[in-house]
């Protein structure tokens, strides 16, 4: 990751929505184990219409798409929301929608561009999240990039008449740091 560009990582950049991504998100949201995975509301398929009104700023959130640097193939997107910039919080989120395009290193190399956004641009001192528990990739990922578990709420999501936990991470500028300077003092 280069630190003289905030927006490109070593597999992917942060990109602004393109038109012609609609099309490919509203394709992802057809198969229902993508919005399992990254929303515990109702999963339903969604428009490109629907899509296509994306910004990257827009009210208290910020919203980038995940583009590969060799393809340019969009393969998902990372956000800031629920930002609240008095209190210098915000919950973040990301998707990687095609399932070929998982395991591959774009969902640690998007987080890590993600969090040093929010850290060093947006001067945020906390980031949060939440996962559902079967996501164990997912809390795998969380977990080795330095997010602290801070609690569960119990049986809290519903799928397929099963109920499972909804866990809840935290990372301060601090710990982020301090994973970050970590990571870099084992490559030789």
């Amino acid at each position: 990751m280069s630190e003289d560009d905030l927006f490109r990582g070593a597999l992917v950049r942060l990109a602004a929505p393109r038109p012609e991504d609609a099309a490919i998100i509203a394709s992802w949201s057809e198969r229902s184990a993508y919005p399992r995975l990254i929303d515990t509301d109702l999963a339903v398929p969604r428009t490109p219409g629907e899509i296509g009104r994306a910004t990257v700023r827009a009210g208290d959130s910020l919203e980038f798409r995940l583009r590969t640097l060799e393809g340019d193939t969009l393969v998902g997107f990372v956000a800031l929301f629920g930002i609240e910039w008095n209190n210098r919080c915000a919950t973040i989120a990301i998707g990687i929608g095609d399932p070929a395009h998982r395991r591959r290193g774009y969902a640690r190399d998007g987080m890590q561009l993600l969090l040093r956004y929010a850290f060093t641009e947006a001067n945020l001192e906390r980031v949060g999240l939440d996962v559902i528990s079967y996501n164990e990739p997912a809390i795998a990922l969380y977990r080795s990039l330095g997010f602290q578990q801070e609690g569960v709420r119990r049986r809290a999501v519903m799928r397929g008449g099963r109920a499972y936990d909804r866990i809840d991470f935290g990372l301060l500028r601090e710990e982020w740091a301090s994973a970050t300077e970590s990571v870099a003092l084992r490559i030789p």
